[in-house]
């Protein structure tokens, strides 16, 4: 089956779920990211529960904290 994931066309296995997704693309951190679907970002407990279709548009995103390195006054 055909995904966009990250913008890239992907080939994954028939009828898998957003975390089969997470293994099957070898994702680093897989506790640290998120997903959006369609546009939509899903709840980490959706994860198990929600099968991709052929065509699905998935966004794996890690937000990162930080900031300026040094205060200028």
């Amino acid at each position: 089956m055909k995904l966009v994931v990250n913008g890239a066309d992907v080939e994954v296995s028939d009828g898998i779920n957003v975390t089969q997704l997470l293994v099957e693309r070898r994702v680093k951190m897989p506790d640290m990211v998120s997903v959006e679907l369609n546009e939509t970002v899903l709840q980490r407990a959706e994860f198990e529960t929600t099968r991709l279709r052929e065509g699905d548009r998935v966004e794996l995103l890690y937000f990162m904290g930080g900031g300026r390195g040094t205060d200028t006054v």
